[in-house]
């Protein structure tokens, strides 16, 4: 059932639907006509029994004379007269002498006027139904039985119910044949972006769905399809910008490792060549390890599979950490690097991740920026903050809009820009925290970039 067209299993869902409204209709129709025949047919017997009660009463009155048949039809109506003992004293002709009521329904009668039912009535073998109503004549109590056949009533149901036959299935063919009509209809749409999603690829950017303005689900269907559609050509388009910026990143220390190599083969003569030449290499060799482990926390991130080793911090000692990293290449510089604690709060993360990333940014504003550089850690609406500042020119306005963007740099009169990826990763991990990294340039001059990270309660 599964593997059938839609078009097909909804086709016969509703002409399964309609079979069964047509048997439930044809069904309620059948039994109320039953019950209006049956209300009709009492209601003669009545009208039937009072006009022939009065004929009774009269002194001359009898049941097989030419007055009575005003009253019954031949064939298809009779009475009887039935005196307290059950003694047939009155009938039509077709009845003979054989009474209609058993004693108990007899008794009955001569109390109240009761109906019954026989399946069959001498002289006519038909089924009938029965009237026996109390009557007086000449002071005398006696029984008037009224009956007629049901084979008129039995007729029309029988025509009623050939008709219901005849018109059920024609009717739900009609309706089935509708039904598909209507399916196909509703369906053009969607096989209109099913032909159309076919179509779209990588190589023709920008193809949408057909929106039919219905204002239906199959509207809502399409915008978001198309939406999805956005989403993943953007997320495509990152990928590739992706891919792109890390091929030219690798392109450049390979090239500058195969030209290291290829000098200490041609021209290594000496033991302090060759020794220059492989030191060359090695550290080309460690700025390719730390491009690749880059791009793949970068990936990793994106996937949502960044994996922290949670556990309770203290800011002062992070910080503490991170500074005790980096003292000598300030010294070395002759730069002043300094931290301030002045948070109580605490932080629950990745130790190793959260150094990583105030590493980075140490080592930005060692690398990039000027005068002194401090590390300041605040707490703010429920927030712990981690602050690297510098003294140096901070960035340029086209560089800061974009500042936590791969493979964004300043090249400006920088010997060694890096890959870009330092503060993309900052980002990473602040947001596999639960928090967000941001950057800004100071009043007074210089950058500053911090980590906003939820605090302990």
């Amino acid at each position: 059932m599964s593997r059938m067209p839609i078009r097909v299993r909804v086709t016969a869902a509703f002409a399964v639907a309609m079979a069964a409204v047509l048997a439930g209709s044809g069904w309620f129709l059948y039994a109320r006509l039953d019950s209006h025949l049956a209300t009709g047919l009492d209601r003669e017997l009545q009208v039937r029994s009072q006009d022939l009660a009065a004929l009774v009463r009269q002194p001359n009155g009898v049941l097989a004379t030419d007055s009575a048949g005003r009253f019954i039809e031949r064939g298809e109506s009779f009475a009887q007269l039935l005196d307290s003992s059950g003694r047939v004293v009155d009938a039509t002709r077709p009845l003979g002498t054989t009474p209609l009521l058993d004693a108990r329904e007899l008794r009955a009668a001569e109390r109240n006027a009761i109906y019954a039912d026989r399946q069959s009535i001498p002289g006519l073998d038909e089924p009938s139904r029965l009237l026996a109503a109390p009557v007086t004549r000449a002071s005398r109590r006696f029984v008037l039985v009224v009956g007629a056949t049901r084979q008129d009533n039995a007729d029309t149901l029988a025509a009623f119910r050939d008709e219901l036959l005849i018109a059920g299935p024609i009717a739900l063919l009609l309706a089935s044949l509708a039904g598909y009509l209507l399916a196909g209809l509703s369906l053009r749409q969607v096989d209109s972006m099913r032909r159309r999603a076919a179509a779209v690829s990588a190589d023709n950017p920008g193809e949408r769905l057909p929106v039919p303005p219905t204002g239906d689900e199959l509207e809502r269907l399409g915008e978001t399809l198309n939406d999805m559609l956005g989403r993943l050509e953007a997320a495509l388009e990152r990928e590739r910008e992706f891919v792109a910026d890390a091929g030219h990143e690798l392109r450049t220390p390979l090239a500058l490792l195969r030209t290291e190599l290829e000098l200490a083969l041609r021209h290594g003569e000496t033991p302090e060549e060759l020794r220059a030449a492989i030191g060359a290499s090695a550290q080309e060799v460690d700025r390719l390890a730390q491009l690749a482990e880059d791009l793949l926390l970068i990936a990793r991130s994106d996937d949502g599979q960044l994996q922290l080793r949670i556990e309770r911090i203290d800011p002062s000692r992070l910080l503490g950490s991170v500074i005790s990293r980096f003292q000598w290449r300030a010294e070395a510089t002759q730069r002043s690097l300094v931290y301030d604690a002045g948070s109580n709060g605490r932080l629950s993360g990745d130790r190793l991740r959260l150094e990583q990333a105030l590493a980075n940014l140490v080592d930005n504003a060692l690398r990039h920026g000027g005068g002194s550089v401090r590390v300041v850690c605040t707490a703010s609406n429920g927030n712990i903050e981690l602050h690297v500042t510098d003294e140096g020119a901070g960035f340029p306005s086209d560089v800061l809009a974009h500042a936590f963007e791969r493979f964004n740099r300043d090249d400006r009169g920088r010997k060694d820009s890096g890959a870009g990826l330092g503060l993309a990763i900052v980002e990473a991990i602040a947001r596999a925290h639960g928090g967000e990294a941001r950057a800004a340039n100071r009043p007074q001059g210089g950058a500053d970039v911090w980590l906003v990270l939820p605090a302990l309660d």
